[in-house]
């Protein structure tokens, strides 16, 4: 079951403006790279379910988070149907993220208050997902889909859509300021922070030092009060 509530979550979301993204098959790789990551200032964490038996590394993690991170948001990725959102759900994840937009995976987490952040990349699919309780769609591919222009263009005519990219092809200070200037809420990332040879070599503070200077991006290019984004 989840351990915070929905607004809780969408919350610390804004708030933050950070979802790093990873998977691995062992367990305790996992939990080293959740504790470098919040030893770096982000306590929200995407476990992707890419692997053979990640619900069971999820459950571990998510013991590991209850006994020594008390105040890490974990929530799983790559979710694609109603069965696996609800084996999750079951197993801890405070909430889901789909590539894509699933309407039966919308009505199973709106019914069970946990949010749901699906892949989308047209008007009608972000709509569609509005009108399912959706309050923050994740915009993936965001390169394909035209990139920050694309966010700007859909804030015209539906200033409420709250859309958090992933995919970016290159992190800077400069493209996350042009990001957040044309309305993302917040940024997924995955092996641009965690990189798979740092995780190799054991360099887990390399991984907290590159965290770091990510949020200091982030909160450079995202001025003004986060409970008025």
């Amino acid at each position: 079951m989840a351990r915070f509530s929905r607004l809780h979550v969408l919350n610390r979301i804004l708030k933050e403006g950070v979802m790093p993204i990873y998977s691995h098959s062992d367990p305790e790789i996992v939990c080293r790279v959740v504790e470098a990551v919040a030893a770096g200032g982000i306590s929200l964490f995407e476990f992707t379910n890419r692997r053979d038996h990640a619900v069971d590394v999820f459950k571990h993690l998510v013991q590991h988070c209850e006994r020594n991170l008390p105040d890490v948001l974990l929530g799983t990725g790559s979710i694609a149907d109603e069965p696996t959102a609800a084996l999750f759900a079951e197993h801890g994840a405070n909430f889901i993220v789909g590539p894509s937009f699933n309407p039966r995976v919308a009505l199973f987490c709106n019914r069970r208050k946990i949010p749901y952040i699906p892949g989308c990349q047209t008007p009608t699919e972000i709509a569609t997902a509005e009108e399912l309780g959706v309050e923050i769609i994740k915009l993936f591919p965001c390169e394909a889909v035209g990139g920050p222009n694309f966010i700007r263009q859909i804030l015209g005519p539906s200033p409420r859509t709250r859309a958090l990219p992933t995919g970016l092809a290159e992190i800077s200070r400069t493209t996350l300021t042009e990001w957040f200037e044309a309305g993302a809420c917040a940024v997924g990332f995955g092996r641009e922070i965690i990189s798979s040879q740092d995780v190799l070599e054991g360099n887990y503070q390399g991984i907290t030092a590159r965290v770091r200077e990510l949020c200091e991006w982030v909160n450079a290019a995202r001025p003004g009060d986060p409970a008025l984004r």
